[in-house]
């Protein structure tokens, strides 16, 4: 089984690499499952219910969210009717939507969980171990895919760490610059600290950098924008044993103006 994971992507050029990528590379890899972070593709923050349908037009099976969550309004109409939108499993659990959901995929029971971190994150999230201990203490999937939303490698690390052995494989975002540790833990998790972003190459993760540059220097409010600038694709592929359950292998994506696609 094969399974490809999509970081944050973001607004229009993101969209853009989806279109020019997307199909070529579930062909190429034979993929069976396509996971996708969805919470910066409308412009940058949050997603519309017309970019839900763009993604689902490519078959995507689940679409993670993070901290930009309920920026648009438009997914309290369908987060509660579309339960393959997961909000972090650790928000309040008196918002809408589901954390965490179970696929029948060739036969196995694929869960897809999603966490945010605390970490200079959301402040009224609730302890990510506690709702993972929580969720584990009745799984029966055979394959546990996890997205934890964070910004500090640290706890992402932690975390992963602190499931190795008990999770199919753990996967960073938000953050947006894919990590070079995509790697196997000592007790059999894969993991990496983060897929990286799809969307533009030569903004600040995503932003024009007018206005990020003029927040910084000065400390005054500004509003950010998507950056039209060329665009990047950055995912993770897992290839999963059926008779395992395991990771056999897994690999990066890395699609760049100065790094075209090929085949890994």
């Amino acid at each position: 089984m094969n399974i490809l994971i999509i970081g944050d992507v973001y607004g229009d050029v993101g969209k853009e690499m989806i279109s020019l990528y997307l199909n070529r590379i579930k062909e190429d890899y034979n993929i069976d499952f396509l996971i996708i972070n969805g919470e910066n593709i409308s412009k940058g923050k949050g997603m519309s219910l017309s970019d839900y349908d763009f993604l689902k037009q490519y078959n995507t099976d689940v679409i993670t969210m993070g901290n930009h969550i309920w920026f648009r309004n438009d997914i309290l109409r369908y987060i509660k009717h579309n339960k393959e939108v997961l909000k972090p499993l650790n928000l309040p659990r008196y918002t809408p939507g589901e954390g965490s959901i179970l696929f029948n995929v060739k036969g196995l029971k694929v869960r897809v969980t999603s966490i945010i971190g605390r970490v200079f994150m959301f402040d009224f999230a609730n302890n990510q171990f506690e709702a993972m201990d929580d969720l584990l203490e009745h799984d029966t999937s055979d394959i546990h895919i996890v997205d934890f939303h964070g910004e500090a490698t640290s706890e992402k690390i932690g975390f992963a760490k602190n499931y190795d052995g008990r999770l199919t494989a753990l996967y960073g975002t938000h953050t947006h610059v894919q990590t070079s540790d995509s790697r196997f833990l000592p007790e059999g998790t894969a993991f990496i600290c983060d897929v990286g972003m799809t969307g533009p190459f030569d903004g600040i993760i995503g932003a024009d950098q007018e206005a990020v540059l003029h927040k910084m220097k000065t400390n005054m409010p500004a509003r950010f924008v998507q950056s039209n600038t060329e665009g990047q694709f950055n995912a993770w592929v897992l290839e999963i044993n059926e008779k395992t359950k395991k990771v056999s292998k897994h690999h990066t994506i890395s699609i760049t103006p100065q790094k075209k696609y090929e085949k890994q």
